[in-house]
């Protein structure tokens, strides 16, 4: 005689596991959560000058800009003029301004701070 013996699942269990339906979350659609949004990531591409004034409405209104200066790289002074106004813009919201890489530029409002140390991966 056995002193451990297997378990036998009687019909009634079986039918619990069998009966089970699964959800496919390809087909399932979570509701949009928009009521908490308060910040966004936008993105904005630089052509002259006057471009930068969209961009200062979107700080003020608390969301963070990634500016793409790269269509006006090739004329320094419009460049400065650019950059000068972005510095500006981030003083005047109390916020972070960061050159990420040639021609991409972060501002961010107030409360939000942009990390300058990169996060590289090992090799």
């Amino acid at each position: 005689m056995a002193l451990l013996k297997k378990k036998s699942q009687s019909d009634s269990e079986r039918g619990k596991t069998e009966g089970r339906k699964f959800i496919d979350l390809n087909n399932f659609r979570f509701p949009e959560e928009k009521q908490g949004v308060t910040t966004t990531l936008k993105v904005a591409e630089i052509y002259r000058f006057e471009d930068v004034r969209k961009i200062t409405d979107q700080v003020y209104g608390g969301n963070i800009v990634l500016l793409d200066c790269s269509n006006v790289s090739n004329d320094e002074i419009l460049m400065r003029r650019v950059i000068e106004e972005v510095k500006a813009i981030g003083r005047d919201v109390n916020g972070d301004v960061a050159g990420l890489g040639k021609n991409l530029i972060a501002i961010t409002p107030k409360g939000i701070v942009i990390d300058r140390n990169r996060i590289r991966g090992s090799y």
